[in-house]
């Protein structure tokens, strides 16, 4: 005679499921992509005509990344592990060099006279340019900005920049502003 197998009562398994579930959802934190940090120029007022601005060529340090991920800076081709030396080097101008930007002396709160720089980054990519080569140049171009704030930081407060207060850290902002452009991608290369 065969020997009946009891069942087993899983009507509380749904509710045990569901409260685990719950469990994981309050106790686990999701990471949030921040972006890229980039700030906007504010909407301008439609009631005011807006006059072009006129930059100085010699102020603008032209990156641009064709379909096959090859760099072209200030007209010269480039490869990407110099861009961070090259855009330290025409934002601060150490040596007053005529073709790289133009510095303006300015009194920066808690820093004092200071030669800020007018120049800016433009950058433009083609359509065809890959995620990957786009964002090394980012990555690049932040750096550059990010080690000349570090160097101010700790020459002026003697510390590192992650270290300083708000308002050491919005002086060294005015004194080495972040100024990066990215232009629409367009197809220069053609499709990829």
């Amino acid at each position: 005679m065969a020997r009946k197998v009891p069942e087993i009562n899983a009507s509380s398994m749904a509710d045990i499921a569901f409260l685990l579930l719950i469990f994981f959802l309050m106790t686990t934190t999701m990471n949030v992509d921040t972006g890229l940090p980039r700030m906007l120029p504010p909407m301008p007022d439609p009631s005011v005509k807006q006059d072009d601005v006129e930059v100085k060529q010699r102020n603008v340090f032209t990156v641009l990344i064709n379909k096959s991920d090859r760099l072209l800076v200030r007209g010269e081709p480039m490869d990407v592990s110099l861009l961070k030396e090259k855009t330290k080097e025409f934002v601060m101008n150490p040596n007053n060099d005529a073709n790289m930007s133009e510095q303006e002396e300015k009194d920066v709160p808690m820093i004092g006279k200071f030669n800020v720089s007018k120049g800016v980054v433009s950058l433009q990519n083609d359509r065809g340019t890959s995620y990957t080569m786009y964002m090394k140049v980012q990555n690049e171009l932040v750096a550059a900005y990010n080690e000349l704030r570090e160097d101010l930081s700790r020459s002026n407060f003697g510390k590192p920049y992650d270290k300083l207060s708000e308002d050491e850290k919005e002086a060294i902002g005015k004194a080495i502003p972040s100024r990066i452009s990215e232009a629409e991608p367009k197809n220069i290369g053609g499709k990829k």
